[in-house]
């Protein structure tokens, strides 16, 4: 009897395994699902939404199951109007899209198309959804890759329209033909061999041979500057310069670094054909002296090695307009290897910008390694799926289901250090930001980590050590990008204790390096209403605090505390203008206006809301006259991950507008509502707009220290993007930075001011054309800056086209073949023949193109 229960029960397992392996076999496999994203309507039924469609494919042998699974993505919140699918956030960008009892499944084949409406409009690809994986209820805690994604191309500018209030208008063929056509092709030997215009220059007659017989002669105060020199040459040269500080030996060539009063970081370069002679009062200027030299330098020189470079002869004496010329790089959004940020530091020293903004973490990651909290970097530097947050955080901005790069990543503290020194040795300071209150959900679920880890431990006592938020906390609010846990408790003494800690091991980290920190920028920008409400924590400090009134209190108490403790240190407190602003009644109504008694604290901040029609245009100039040292860094201007031109394939936010290679190189930091003509959605200013606007008083000029170009990566999916959205823009905020005042900007804007703004752009667009940009092809491995599309029209049954970039070849074909290197290049207008689609892509000097136009 036992024997035969024995063989039963045996065969009852072996017939379970086989049926397990059977449905194991043919369960749907995720990567045999395609998808495909189509945007349809950007004013839905004249609202404020947009109207898309996603398709499922089920290109597998198995039928894609009714139930059990989830499909996650970036970037899709809204509504299915199908019936078949729940739309709903998890947080931040990430949402999760299931079926309903009414779906019935997919057979293989077969397809089913998900209809979302939407808040907001969707204007180019980089609205659209982003990093799709697969996750089976059976098995949450895995995400699965789906078999491809395409996002459907939107070739109807209607489509792109917003409404009867959008102006501004689709970047077709026509508009850029239109744009285009007063650039002349300059001769490159008129243009200025110097970059950024200097204060004065002035050429003659003969050359000098740069070769690697030349001899550096330093005085010794100036060593690191003629060690980087050699260096740099170098990479021309093959092989670097001698150096010495012998200044009586040899007749040979020369070139010399010497004393000389000039201004704060300013430099005399004279070019003659047996010496170079670059002179400064102080090291920096010896050093943009030597940039100066290097863009005096033919651009073809860093293609290869060279025997001997002609370098010709000039007289230079310049100096900065602005003292601060800083570059923003958010690296926790997308990570930046430090390979990819010492690459940034060397376009930044070319340009002579001296300030490294490291915004290094945020709600979606903490990018630098923290002695003594690994958590920081354990759990806040990793990014994949994830139900918990607790082991790392949950995907953002297509980031996808593994831990890959550029969604995960940090520097350790040896990368922090080299990149400390490598930014040191440029005469470039780096100003760390360490983003609180809000913007902090990488260094809350981090703290969150180490709480758990230590209570696991029977450390109760140093468990909550540096605990950033109160565990009973039910508040509930929303931020601005969508996350409901990423706000500080700043009620807590735990927070202080954190705060502390990372900024001694950042202060640590900086001696080591031997780099400057005088400043640290500690964020406060964007903390939504809700927060600390319900934190019992928060309430009790009220209670306890007479001082701090309300909730809203906490706000000025906050960075109160945190100046003191920079103060404490020696370093001053520096942050995003909300830190400068506090909330007043006027007749009844709330108005955010300039905390006057903060302002003679020494703090500076970064106003970057100039969006231009939305009535806080002045917002920069009231703090200025405040007393706070204020950094422009306006949206309008100067936010390079804003997308360049609005048209589909570019990539690009657009919340603040667009942000064309003109809008830094126009720019007027005292007055910039003279050359402001449109609002946000491309429409004329009326006349009368800036009439009751603050102007700059003249203790407010001396406030604004400086100009900064900001790069947010929420779209910057791999390096390449990077330097596309950085690249050319960063040569005309340069330009603004450093070049004295122009004349154009002088007096009230006439017709006179836009003949002479049209002459200076039409020769900054021929210098970075015939010049800085074929230099960036080479310069410190190459840049893959942007390659404008090409302008055409067509009359008379006649092609014409031209191009923003003088010098830039166009290619085209006639049988709808994309063009190549090898396609006819297009010198004069040619007949369009029937029935015919023309192709056209612009390439740069060294055979690189563009994104290619149609024409039928």
């Amino acid at each position: 009897m036992k024997r035969c229960r024995f063989t039963v029960l045996l065969l009852m397992l072996v017939f379970g395994l086989s049926l397990t392996a059977m449905s194991q076999n043919d369960r749907f496999d995720p990567a045999s699902l395609h998808v495909t994203w189509e945007l349809l309507d950007n004013h839905h039924q004249q609202s404020n939404s947009y109207l898309s469609s996603l398709t499922l494919i089920n290109n597998g042998d198995q039928t894609l199951p009714a139930e059990g699974w989830s499909l996650y993505m970036n970037n899709l919140a809204g509504e299915d109007r199908t019936s078949n699918f729940y739309i709903e956030r998890v947080n931040g960008d990430l949402n999760r899209l299931y079926p309903t009892a009414f779906f019935e499944g997919l057979e293989p084949g077969d397809s089913v198309s998900v209809r979302v409406i939407s808040p907001g409009s969707v204007l180019n690809i980089s609205g659209a959804p982003i990093g799709l994986y697969w996750v089976w209820d059976s098995n949450t805690e895995e995400g699965l890759p789906i078999g491809s994604y395409k996002v459907k191309p939107v070739n109807d500018p209607d489509v792109l329209n917003r409404g009867p209030q959008d102006q501004v208008p689709v970047a077709t063929p026509e508009v850029v033909f239109e744009r285009n056509k007063d650039i002349p092709n300059l001769n490159e030997a008129d243009l200025p061999k110097v970059f950024p215009t200097p204060v004065e220059y002035s050429t003659f007659n003969g050359t000098f041979a740069l070769n690697s017989d030349v001899i550096i002669d330093y005085l010794p105060e100036f060593e690191n500057e003629a060690r980087y020199l050699s260096g740099e040459m170098a990479r021309i040269l093959g092989d670097s310069l001698a150096m010495s500080t012998d200044s009586r030996g040899g007749q040979g060539r020369k070139i010399l670094l010497r004393r000389a009063e000039t201004e704060p970081e300013g430099y005399r370069l004279s070019i003659r054909p047996r010496t170079v002679t670059i002179s400064a009062s102080d090291s920096a200027g010896i050093f943009y002296g030597i940039q100066s030299l290097k863009t005096a330098i033919p651009p073809e020189a860093w293609t290869a090695d060279q025997p001997s470079v002609a370098v010709p002869a000039m007289e230079v004496s310049d100096h900065p307009r602005f003292g601060f010329r800083a570059f923003m790089q958010d690296v926790s959004r997308n990570f930046r290897s430090k390979e990819q940020i010492l690459k940034t530091l060397d376009l930044m020293s070319l340009y002579k910008l001296n300030v490294f903004h490291f915004h290094f973490n945020d709600d979606e990651g903490w990018r630098i390694e923290i002695p003594g909290l690994p958590e920081l970097t354990e759990v806040g530097s990793r990014r994949a799926h994830t139900l918990t947050n607790e082991e790392h955080l949950q995907p953002s901005h297509g980031s996808g289901p593994n831990s890959n790069y550029p969604g995960s990543g940090y520097y350790t503290t040896e990368d922090f250090i080299e990149i400390l020194e490598y930014a040191t040795e440029r005469h470039i300071r780096v100003i760390p930001e360490i983003e609180t209150p809000g913007h902090a959900r990488a260094a809350i679920k981090s703290m969150d980590a180490r709480y758990r880890r230590l209570m696991e431990q029977g450390q109760v006592e140093e468990a909550p050590r540096y605990l950033l938020r109160d565990l009973r906390d039910r508040s509930e609010y929303r931020s601005v990008q969508g996350w409901d846990d990423n706000v500080i408790d700043v009620s807590l003494p735990s927070t202080y204790r954190f705060l502390g800690k990372v900024i001694d091991e950042l202060q640590a980290m900086y001696k080591e390096a031997g780099a400057p920190l005088d400043r640290i920028h500690m964020g406060g920008d964007e903390v939504p209403n809700g927060v600390w409400e319900l934190s019992p924590s928060v309430i009790r400090f009220v209670r306890d605090n007479p001082e701090v009134e309300s909730v809203g209190g906490l706000w000025s108490y906050f960075f109160k505390r945190v100046n003191n403790m920079l103060k404490e240190r020696g370093l001053s407190l520096y942050g995003w203008e909300e830190i400068g602003m506090k909330e007043a009644l006027w007749g009844g109504e709330s108005h955010h206006v300039a905390d006057t008694a903060f302002a003679k604290e020494d703090v500076q901040v970064d106003v970057w809301n100039n969006v231009m029609g939305s009535g806080a245009e002045d917002l920069a100039y009231r703090l200025a006259n405040a007393g706070y040292k204020v950094v422009l860094s306006g949206v309008s201007n100067f936010y390079f991950d804003l997308a360049y031109v609005k048209a589909f394939p570019e990539p690009g936010l657009y919340w603040g507008g667009f942000n064309s290679l003109d809008k830094p190189f126009s720019f007027i930091p005292y007055n910039y509502y003279k050359n402001a003509k449109t609002d946000l959605l491309g429409r004329p200013l009326a006349a009368d707009h800036f009439n009751d606007m603050v102007r700059l008083s003249e203790e407010g000029r001396e406030n604004i220290v400086g100009i900064q170009s900001l790069l947010w990566a929420e779209k910057l999916i791999n390096d390449e993007r990077q330097e596309y959205m950085l690249t050319p823009k960063l040569l005309a905020m340069a330009e603004r930075a450093w070049a004295p005042k122009p004349e154009w900007a002088e007096g009230d804007w006439s017709s006179e001011n836009e003949n002479q703004y049209n002459e200076a752009w039409s020769q900054f667009l021929n210098s970075a054309a015939k010049r800085e940009l074929p230099r960036l092809d080479n310069y410190a491995g190459g840049f893959a800056y942007r390659i404008p599309t090409p302008g055409a029209v067509v009359q008379d049954s006649m092609v014409h086209a031209n191009v923003q970039m003088p010098g830039f070849v166009i290619r085209y074909t006639t049988d709808g073949s994309e063009p190549t290197a090898e396609s006819t290049k297009y010198t004069e207008p040619f007949a369009l023949p029937e029935e015919t689609v023309v192709k056209m892509r612009v390439f740069n000097h060294a055979g690189r193109a563009g994104r290619p136009i149609t024409i039928e």
